[in-house]
């Protein structure tokens, strides 16, 4: 590893089986009737999709992007969950004709729906429906949303679930046989999902809803220290569930992403350069707060450095008070960290940044730089699964003047 110039992502194929075991083990042990659904927007690294997709997980897509990336990597229209708020229509239909898994997110499904539902009346479409509710209220200062509303969804507070389930139960060839219940949080812990899975039988029971599948969505926590793993979320979401329903006549779904991969994913960097400018010591590195913070929320990050022997030994090196890790950018808020009390960072070292298999690759841009290699870790092997982006891969498919 120390020799392949840096930065590029490595994945530890066997820790990400780890997890996938536990995650499926946990459901196997709680709530038997279970789909997963892996989160392409998270990481559709192809290799990644290749190897949920062999585990037995379906594609959770949320664009047609995604829905034709899923169809290119092998997945049929029936193995699809379709969420989120922008599907196109073309893709809605097909997924829906084969059987897949399509919730309802918007008053512009419900009219696609209607309309296909007219086209086809020997057809029975099963569909389900997203539910925005106050989870802040169940949880206070747990969500992400706080006090303000989420914005998918039919929301049931003002009456907008009632009103969209009224719409589909005039419709003689539909079928309303699925909760979607995603909601995005800061904690992550288990009475979150706890307070989820009860909403979901507060809906079933005051609609009288006959459910084949409840959809919980993801925003687990895996891979922290001190924090919820699966074996901790599931216990608590099936004693719920219980109350109203059972596995022998509702799949109960989810749909991983971060707790998945995170764990399994690192980000290796090398330091270029550093310099003293009014009393700071930068240190820069051509890794970037793009490849591993793009939304620029974190206050912290999980890693570890590997000193280069060739520079001089870190017990030789004087501790520094501060020194702030950038990136190679030429944007000021570059700035990944402050490393403090550490010995001096030189060029030719190494920082790894653990935990960021989740969005990152996602959300890279091409910005000064293209596109990092990745590699997966097999054993003591690393096999490259996708090259570094070069020119002519940036300029494919555009027109020159």
């Amino acid at each position: 590893m120390e020799t392949l110039p840096t930065p590029y992502f490595v994945i530890d194929e066997t820790i990400l089986q780890k997890y996938y075991h536990m995650l499926t083990e946990s459901l196997q042990a709680n709530w038997d009737n279970y789909l997963v659904g892996y989160s392409f927007k998270t990481n559709s690294l192809p290799w990644l999709v290749s190897f949920v997709k062999r585990n037995g997980a379906y594609a959770e897509v949320v664009s047609e992007d995604e829905y034709l990336l899923a169809r290119y990597l092998g997945y049929e229209n029936h193995e699809i969950i379709y969420n989120g708020p922008y599907k196109s229509e073309s893709s809605f239909r097909d997924i829906l004709l084969a059987g897949g898994y399509v919730n309802l997110d918007s008053k512009l499904e419900l009219s696609w729906l209607k309309s296909l539902a007219s086209e086809y009346p020997g057809q029975t479409f099963a569909v389900g429906i997203r539910a925005n509710f106050d989870l802040e209220k169940m949880c206070p200062g747990e969500t992400t949303m706080g006090e303000i509303s989420g914005r998918f969804g039919f929301c049931y507070e003002t009456g907008m679930f009632a009103d969209a389930l009224g719409q589909l139960r005039k419709i003689p060839n539909v079928n309303i046989v699925g909760l979607h219940l995603h909601s995005s949080s800061k904690s992550r812990s288990v009475d979150i999902f706890r307070s989820i899975a009860k909403m979901a039988c507060q809906l079933q029971q005051e609609f009288h809803l006959s459910l084949s599948y409840v959809d919980l969505g993801g925003g687990y926590c895996g891979g922290m220290k001190g924090r919820p793993e699966y074996p901790d979320y599931f216990p608590a979401i099936a004693q719920e569930l219980s109350k109203c329903f059972s596995p022998a006549e509702t799949k109960l779904i989810v749909e991983p992403g971060i707790s998945l991969i995170s764990k399994c994913t690192t980000f290796v960097t090398s330091v270029f350069d550093v310099r003293d400018i009014k009393g700071s010591r930068y240190v820069m590195t051509d890794g970037s707060r793009f490849n591993i913070d793009a939304t620029m929320i974190k206050t912290s990050h999980l890693f570890h450095t590997d000193y280069a022997e060739s520079e001089m030994p870190p017990e030789q090196r004087r501790i520094m008070e501060e020194q702030v890790i950038s990136g190679y950018t030429c944007m000021e808020c570059d700035r990944m960290f402050l490393h403090e009390n550490a010995p001096e960072l030189l060029p030719g070292d190494r920082i790894i940044y653990e935990n960021v298999g989740g969005y990152t690759m996602s959300l890279n841009p091409l910005f000064i730089q293209y596109f990092p290699p990745v590699y997966v870790r097999q054993e003591e092997t690393l096999i490259q699964v996708r090259r570094k982006w070069t020119p002519e891969d940036y300029v494919r498919g555009s027109l020159l003047s």
